[in-house]
């Protein structure tokens, strides 16, 4: 049986610190007391903008920890990622750049209003703007739009993204992409260069959220290098590529073809966005507080050392995020003994989330013990608990493990194989913890620590995962927008299952679940539809699919250069990366 060991020790002890320091900063005035005034004061970029200007230039710098999973609008999915796309990309609408919830509200971008949405809720019809261009000044027209929507479909090339508009638009799967289908998906229309049709064959109240996440956004067709397009996308939004160095540089440079007067939501403030991507995380931090960085690209918190010195000595530049992500352990029901639901109840019963919470910061830096699938904000979060997580106060309960295990016929234990990813902060130190808390069960847990970058080719293709034998992944999720839709259907609905790019990690493939996603995307009531997301959400922790442990918080650095920075809700809880400036 592991023992706790020192470094682990050292984490509990931290997390401790930063409770105690953060409870305490609460309670002040958070006027910049830490560190002579420099920043804008704790938690200055919450619900509110931290040192707004509107002056130009000067170079962003960003750290990150790991790279974008892909520089290619169709392919990327992590939050960061769509983030950051911001500054070179646009769509046909996209997100206010309001703080907190303000910023979850859709305005156009490359159109000239919202959708007209016909009656029968089936059609979508956009007008683009005027003078809206490429960087190399040719006009973008809504046949690039379409264009690069249609991208999405060529699965065997552009690998990675989102599926909710090829499950919207193509139902069927008839359609095979534009490097095979010359004749186009014929759900989009374009009649004129300005104009362009989308035609659903059902209704989905949500469908213009889909067209503001990158995958909406146009690619020129001549540009279009397929699979090698994420080493030099080409620009249609205020700053385009000078440099791309996969896992070590990103180099962004005005695009001087780009025309504010054509654009509403793009401040485009400084003159350049330089990216450092170092997988040196205690570094990064360090080179943050002495103002090397401004900004963590990532927006995942920083180390516990991080945070601790952060918050004893320059607590004005500290922001305790409330993100809506949820740290979970996926458990994967294609790995015996886990296609047996009480092998996996049995894990849910041997896992001490308080533990696991201590380990990740503590209650005010980590956030709080989970019992749903669904965060706190997204409709389909109920106080179900049917294994007595939040009634036990985290702790495990190993007699109702043992008896599950008896009831999977596995009395004496079974081995398993858990990832997690190593340049994601405190990952590796819970998953670790997980470990020794199953072994109590006896049930034996080998970590494989992975580059989180490698994660969408590894735990996201279920043929990689059987050929290397994991059982469970542990990971983090957030809503690619605000509904039980946009939170749920990629991690549980059976028609999300992919070769590669999956996030369906525990491969759940049930009728139910899927029929629940079409009744609740159909109810055009979102209170109603909120009460089928709650049945899914029981549904699932009932057969112990997919174990939630955490609704994350985290410590982040402000820079005390950076102007106009808040904190987006549409991005759950990182800054809006395309409103930054800086003090030159």
């Amino acid at each position: 049986m592991p023992t706790v060991s020192s470094k682990r020790r050292l984490t509990a002890g931290a997390a401790l610190v930063v409770a105690a320091l953060v409870t305490t900063t609460a309670c002040g005035s958070g006027d910049g007391d830490g560190d002579g005034g420099k920043g804008a004061g704790y938690n200055a970029a919450l619900d509110k903008v931290a040192n707004a200007s509107k002056k130009k230039g000067g170079t962003l710098k960003m750290v990150g920890k790991q790279d974008l999973d892909s520089a290619d609008p169709q392919r990327a999915y992590y939050g960061m990622s769509w983030d950051f796309m911001r500054f070179y990309t646009r769509q046909l609408v996209s997100y206010d750049t309001k703080p907190g919830k303000g910023g979850t509200k859709l305005v156009p971008d490359l159109a000239t209003s919202t959708a007209k949405i016909s009656d029968d809720g089936k059609t979508y019809t956009y007008k683009l703007r005027d003078g809206v261009t490429w960087e190399d000044g040719s006009k973008l027209t809504s046949k690039d739009v379409k264009y690069g929507i249609e991208r999405a479909w060529a699965t065997d090339t552009i690998t990675g993204g989102p599926g909710y508009i090829r499950q919207t638009l193509d139902p069927k799967k008839e359609y095979k992409g534009p490097y095979k289908d010359k004749g186009g998906l014929k759900a989009i229309e374009t009649p004129d260069d300005q104009t362009i049709i989308f035609k659903l064959p059902k209704r989905n109240g949500d469908f213009e959220q889909f067209l503001a996440m990158p995958t909406g956004s146009p690619v020129k067709e001549a540009k279009d290098t397929k699979a090698k397009y994420t080493q030099r996308p080409f620009s249609a939004g205020p700053y385009k590529f000078q440099e791309y160095k996969s896992n070590k540089k990103i180099v962004l440079v005005r695009n001087d073809k780009w025309k504010k007067s054509s654009d509403p939501i793009r401040a485009a403030l400084p003159d350049k966005i330089d990216v450092t991507i170092s997988a040196n995380l205690e570094e990064n931090d360090k080179k943050l507080m002495e103002g090397d960085f401004d900004v963590d690209l990532n927006g995942t918190g920083m180390t516990q050392s991080g945070r601790v010195t952060a918050v004893s000595d320059h607590r004005a530049n500290v922001d305790n995020m409330h993100t809506s992500f949820v740290r979970y352990v996926a458990l994967i029901h294609t790995a015996k003994p886990f296609d047996n639901e009480h092998c996996r109840k049995a894990v849910f019963y041997a896992t001490d989330f308080a533990s696991l919470q201590q380990t990740r910061g503590g209650k005010v830096a980590a956030g709080d013990i989970a019992n749903s699938t669904f965060p706190v904000a997204i409709p389909g979060h109920s106080d179900y608990d049917p294994y007595g997580v939040l009634k036990r106060k985290g702790k495990p309960d190993l007699a109702k493990a043992k008896d599950e295990l008896k009831q999977c016929k596995m009395p004496n234990g079974f081995s398993t194989k858990l990832t997690a990813r190593n340049n994601n902060p405190g990952e590796v130190d819970a998953a670790e913890a997980l470990q020794a808390q199953l072994a109590k069960a006896n049930i034996k847990v080998d970590v494989d620590a992975l580059d989180g970058a490698d994660t969408s080719s590894i735990t996201g293709s279920p043929s990689v995962v059987k050929k290397r034998g994991y059982g469970m992944t542990m990971s983090g999720w957030g809503p690619d927008f605000p509904s039980g839709q946009g939170y749920a259907q990629p991690l549980f609905d059976s028609r999300f299952l992919n070769p590669t790019g999956n996030y369906n990690e525990s491969q759940i493939k049930d009728k139910k679940i899927d029929g629940l996603f079409d009744k609740a995307i159909a109810e055009t009531d979102p209170v109603k539809a909120g009460e089928v997301y709650k049945e899914l959400d029981k549904r699932i922790l009932d057969q112990a699919d997919w174990m939630p442990f955490l609704y994350e918080k985290n410590i982040t650095w402000r820079g005390s250069r950076l102007t106009n920075a808040y904190m987006s809700d549409a991005y759950n809880g990182r800054y809006d990366y395309v409103s930054l400036g800086v003090v030159k």
